[in-house]
């Protein structure tokens, strides 16, 4: 098997587990602390999702996958609400879903050549795995914002943990 197949799979399932990672945030939260702010210029777990929307749609429905550009950027922050957490999450895997699809289609001749998004002149590869980053650092936002907000242990590594020994009693 070729380089190109696995980074273009690993870049997909990357973007669908860190998607599955906020559904369970998202899911942990109540409303009004999915669109709750520390202050004016912090943005809210709902404000990542809707930015995550809006820049994989952009960079990879549109740059890569050559679907119209129908991102409305400053909309992403300006939000307050108005999206329950069902929708939110429906949006986001319609979008993240979407995107793998098209990332797994690309052939591999492709991922050299230049596309423009934003004012950024990128390569294919370039613009996918800019996505998969950015999608993995605001990931890690929604999740520090959920452990504050909750106190919960979303257990993400739950299977990396040394087993305590376990104690037998002596008669």
């Amino acid at each position: 098997m070729s380089l190109e197949p696995l980074v273009l799979n690993f870049a997909a399932e990357k973007l669908a587990q860190q998607c599955g990672r906020i559904e369970i945030c998202i899911d942990k939260l109540t409303p009004d602390q999915i669109w709750a702010r520390g202050n004016e210029n912090a943005n809210a777990v709902g404000n990542l999702a809707l930015h995550l929307m809006g820049n994989v749609r952009q960079w990879i429905l549109h740059g890569v996958a050559g679907e119209p550009d129908v991102r409305l950027r400053d909309s992403e922050f300006a939000a307050r609400g108005g999206i329950d957490s069902t929708e939110l999450k429906r949006r986001l895997r319609t979008t993240v879903d979407e995107a793998c699809a098209a990332i797994r289609a690309q052939p591999p001749a492709r991922l050299c050549e230049r596309i423009k998004v934003q004012s950024y002149d990128v390569t294919v590869i370039e613009a996918i795995l800019h996505v998969v980053e950015h999608f993995s650092g605001h990931t890690g936002q929604i999740i520090f914002a959920t452990k504050f907000l909750t106190g919960d242990d979303l257990n993400f590594y739950a299977h990396l943990r040394t087993p305590k020994p376990h104690h037998e009693k002596t008669p």
